[in-house]
């Protein structure tokens, strides 16, 4: 069925360039940094598929990494097209522009719902404990329906307590972020709210459909959070909640972070209060984030496709003149440089003393061989097995 929808057939159609983006995300040792790496370097997605099992080899791998087919593609494009799902590419003009921004934007996100929203002018993550407080939850719901009527939609992670409250506040001006696959619906109480999402709003998961969310998952969709938003509202959190994760990444994409005061004796009033003493905007109001949200230039005058034309133009390929030149000595170089502490790029760069196509060239090999690990900020450090 689906290679009807191929061949354009049916109103819904997959270019062959959306497929070799999926394709090569999904395969192994690609993640989001390693794959805009590798579009860097060979310019398109289906130039790294050519490359990327050789690349694995030539970085000490012993069998060349698996390579996601066409025939796996298609079948996960079949099971989303049962379920009622789409994939959308950050080379559409529907692709979130400010999530287009982050130095790891997920290049394939799987959708189920209005897909507009994801291109939304004014978004904003409402945050919190999953075993919230009733006022919380009450306040929750009160900001996402202030900040709708001001335009607004709602992020949130379609967890239980705060995120619940403020996506049932705004379930056609919401935006839900998977921790699993599109199709995993967790809490599980959630089926109802998860339906009414889906029919007016947005359900949006970076993982496969089918796939199952465990605990290393969550951070990865807390930076997709804040990602989507202008600015990060934490209604309740303990010191050690996901939300100040969340928190953490609005600063590191520099995006505002706004915290709601409590009572300096709930332990779920610790993580905010924190917050505010570390500079987040005390939040009482709607009119707090509004006031105190920074709206890029660019945003206020661009269309979807024009910042997708923006994006498109600030795309700088890498030199291959200097390629042919590597071999096994330089390898070595770059590994012996490398501990169990990961270190920035630009120490790699400056103690290396090669071209810096070479350097990046073989930082890509021994990633794709899973000889390093790639940590935010740019950093790397040895792969230890």
């Amino acid at each position: 069925m689906l290679k009807e929808l191929l061949l354009g057939k049916k109103s819904h159609t997959y270019t062959s360039e959306i497929i070799d983006i999926l394709r090569l995300i999904r395969s192994e040792n690609v993640g989001p940094r390693t794959f805009l790496a590798l579009l860097n370097l060979f310019g398109n997605a289906t130039s790294a598929l050519e490359n990327i099992a050789e690349f694995s080899v030539r970085g000490g791998r012993f069998k060349p990494i698996k390579v996601y087919s066409y025939d796996d593609a298609i079948k996960e494009l079949e099971l989303l097209d049962k379920f009622g799902a789409k994939i959308i590419s950050y080379k559409c003009a529907q692709y979130s522009r400010f999530l287009r921004e982050i130095p790891d934007l997920p290049p394939i996100l799987c959708y189920k719902g209005n897909v507009e929203l994801l291109a939304a002018p004014l978004t904003i993550a409402i945050v919190g404990a999953r075993n919230a407080s009733a006022n919380g939850q009450f306040f929750a719901s009160k900001l996402a329906k202030e900040l709708i009527q001001q335009g607004y939609v709602i992020v949130s992670g379609f967890a239980r307590g705060i995120d619940t409250a403020a996506h049932k506040a705004s379930s056609t001006k919401t935006i839900a972020v998977m921790a699993g696959g599109i199709d995993y619906v967790y809490p599980p109480e959630n089926q109802k709210l998860y339906d009414t999402i889906a029919d007016g709003g947005l359900i949006i998961a970076e993982l496969p459909i089918g796939v199952k969310p465990l605990s290393q998952h969550f951070p990865q969709r807390n930076r997709l959070i804040s990602g989507l938003s202008l600015g990060t509202v934490v209604v309740e959190a303990t010191i050690k909640s996901g939300s100040l994760i969340t928190a953490r990444f609005a600063l590191e994409q520099n995006r505002e972070v706004f915290a709601v005061p409590g009572f300096p004796l709930d332990p779920r009033s610790s993580g905010t209060n924190k917050l505010i003493k570390d500079g987040a905007h005390l939040t009482e109001s709607a009119q707090d984030i509004i006031a105190n949200i920074n709206i890029p230039d660019y945003e206020k005058s661009m269309t979807p496709l024009e910042d997708l034309q923006r994006y498109n133009n600030n795309y700088r390929p890498v030199d291959h003149k200097y390629l042919n030149q590597i071999d096994d000595a330089m390898r070595k170089t770059i590994m012996n440089l490398l501990s169990s502490t990961p270190i920035e790029f630009e120490t790699i760069v400056e103690a290396a003393k090669m071209p810096l196509p070479v350097i990046y060239t073989i930082i890509l090999e021994l990633e794709l061989a899973g000889s390093i690990v790639r940590s935010p900020g740019n950093k790397f450090c040895l792969a230890y097995k």
